[in-house]
């Protein structure tokens, strides 16, 4: 029991990062469904954080939250679909929240965090990159 207990070993890696990155996925995705759905009430007061216009804007953050997020799902490419993640968390936090209390810069600061774990650990050997990579090796 000991050993169990306080082992630095991990028992199941690939299964936790599985649901780390399935069930983020599936939270934000939500965030970008919302955001396509309402694209024409949205577009007239969307903040334009850096710069690019409010339309460009809003059209990169719905490929961040809902096409990057589709892909890293599924474990396709996940690296460099979380790059466009984190840059996105990076600017909500930093810039559109900059200003704004702690609780209202939680969510995204634990998107971030999430995000920033998965481009170090990979997707794991449960997600498509995992699969390709293992018919490569026969």
């Amino acid at each position: 029991m000991k050993r169990l207990v306080f082992s630095h070993f991990p028992v199941a890696a690939d299964l936790a990062i599985f649901f780390l990155r399935v069930g983020t996925s599936l939270m934000l995705l939500t965030h970008g469904w919302a955001k396509i759905t309402n694209f024409s009430e949205r577009l007239n007061n969307f903040a334009d954080p850096i710069g690019l216009g409010p339309a460009v804007s809003l059209q990169l953050v719905i490929f961040a939250e809902f096409f990057c997020t589709i892909f890293l799902m599924l474990g396709f490419m996940s690296r460099v679909f979380l790059i466009p993640l984190i840059i996105n968390m990076a600017v909500i936090v930093f810039v559109v929240h900059g200003d704004d209390p702690f609780n209202r810069q939680e969510l995204s600061l634990m998107y971030l965090l999430v995000f920033v774990v998965l481009l170090f650990t990979g997707p794991g050997k449960l997600s498509l990159d995992g699969q390709i990579l293992k018919r490569r090796r026969y």
